[in-house]
């Protein structure tokens, strides 16, 4: 069943939760709809040192690339700063990412390559009254795993 791409049932703080819901869960099911519902235009990706800026590029050099893969990201610890009637918020979170090649997932014996990281989040709520991310800094803490699954080569 397609992802919703907006739900229509949650309070404001859970709408600003639900932006990094939607990106998590756009890369795990490779859904470009999903991806750009969650995320500004004129987003601002920072992972550790690297910055990408723009949705489409990160798209091409991120959803196109571990979109394809067997991925899990879960999200916890979600701490959501929110004014009432502000058109911006900030939110924190940590994930942990289960990555392996496609089709692979399942299979034991398949490499896998795990990921645990802090998110900090710069929200805004566009005309549409969608909130989506600004700008995304993520520090990636610690690895485990078989880095080949996360190879370009």
């Amino acid at each position: 069943m397609p992802e919703t791409h907006i739900l229509n049932s949650i309070t404001e703080r859970e709408a600003v939760a639900d932006a990094l819901y939607r990106a998590a869960s756009a890369f795990d099911d490779n859904d470009v709809g999903l991806f750009n519902s969650a995320m500004c235009e004129d987003v601002i990706f920072k992972m550790n040192e690297n910055v990408i800026t723009g949705r489409e590029a990160i798209k091409t050099q991120f959803l196109d690339f571990v979109g394809p893969k067997d991925t899990t990201h879960m999200i916890s610890n979600v701490r959501v700063d929110l004014k009432p009637g502000d058109k911006t918020a900030s939110l924190s979170a940590y994930a942990q990412a289960q990555h392996c090649h496609p089709g692979q997932g399942c299979d034991t014996s398949s490499p896998k390559y795990m990921s645990g990281s802090r998110y900090n989040l710069n929200l805004v709520k566009d005309k549409e009254n969608v909130w989506k991310i600004k700008e995304w800094n993520m520090k990636i803490i610690w690895l485990e795993g078989d880095a080949s699954v996360l190879s370009r080569e």
